[in-house]
């Protein structure tokens, strides 16, 4: 019988995540009946013990809110994507080295993003650690001019993430933000509590393009409502959420992901 190998999701809240149906799908799918998956709360004040704890059977973590950047003081080793976006949201143990950060949410973005036309601008809405993301996707796939939307005024260290990667960008107010839209793809890494907030800014009239709502749960949210009304091509947090699964899937077990399998999963759960 196989070693068993064992990965999880941490984070505070943890409940909502769909991370142990998508992961978990993935093992049955390829028949790894050796690997687990599970769901811890960790806090950031606990997550270097906690990590420290873990015995060789664990082989990969996941981490949501609020661990992205404390992690940092708990990798090994961090990928160029990882440092150059100051997020952590995946840590994989690499024998005698121990955990190596990567960033899987860039991928995700990219991936769900890969068909989707347009002119070289975007609007993005948020400015924390997903966004920083969601910048080095959008330089990727050939977006060269953000109009970044934020409460306040934006983090230093997404400004310097934009010129790092050549992206130029200019804020406007969130509350307003539906005035300003630049180009015809927006990409929302607003939390959900944002989302109604966001779908009355959006305002009225009808707008052409897609928009990238990383939300997957309660859908379609408030904002992929109202930008379905006004027109927008909507797409689900659900896609960024299984890509960037289907990375650390890899990463973890050294299998090419079953995607198709995971997306399945996470549809079911979700109740779609």
């Amino acid at each position: 019988m196989a070693e068993p190998r064992r990965a999880a999701v941490l984070g505070r809240p943890v409940s909502h995540s769909l991370s142990p149906v998508l992961h978990s799908a993935g093992y049955r799918s390829l028949g790894l009946a050796e690997w687990s998956y599970g769901a811890h709360e960790v806090g950031e004040t606990e997550l270097a013990a906690w990590v420290g704890a873990l015995d060789g059977s664990w082989r990969g973590l996941s981490l949501t809110m609020p661990l992205k950047e404390v992690a940092f003081k708990v990798a090994t080793s961090v990928t160029d994507t990882a440092r150059v976006t100051g997020a952590i949201n995946t840590l994989v143990r690499r024998d005698g080295e121990g955990w190596e950060g990567h960033n899987t949410d860039v991928r995700g973005v990219e991936a769900a993003l890969a068909d989707v036309a347009h002119d070289g601008t975007a609007t993005l809405l948020g400015g924390g650690a997903t966004a920083r993301s969601a910048i080095v996707a959008l330089a990727a796939l050939g977006v060269r001019r953000v109009r970044l939307a934020v409460r306040a005024q934006p983090r230093p260290e997404t400004l310097r993430l934009a010129v790092q990667t050549g992206v130029a960008v200019e804020t406007v107010p969130l509350a307003s933000w539906g005035a300003h839209l630049l180009g015809g793809l927006v990409v929302s890494t607003l939390p959900p509590e944002a989302g109604e907030p966001a779908a009355r800014a959006l305002g009225s009239g009808r707008r052409t393009g897609t928009l990238l709502d990383v939300v997957y749960a309660d859908w379609p949210t408030p904002l992929a409502r109202a930008a379905a009304a006004a027109g927008l091509d909507v797409v689900s947090g659900l896609d960024m959420l299984v890509y960037q699964a289907a990375e650390q899937f890899r990463l973890f077990t050294g299998h090419v992901a079953p995607v198709q399998a995971m997306y399945a999963a996470g549809r079911q759960a979700l109740g779609r």
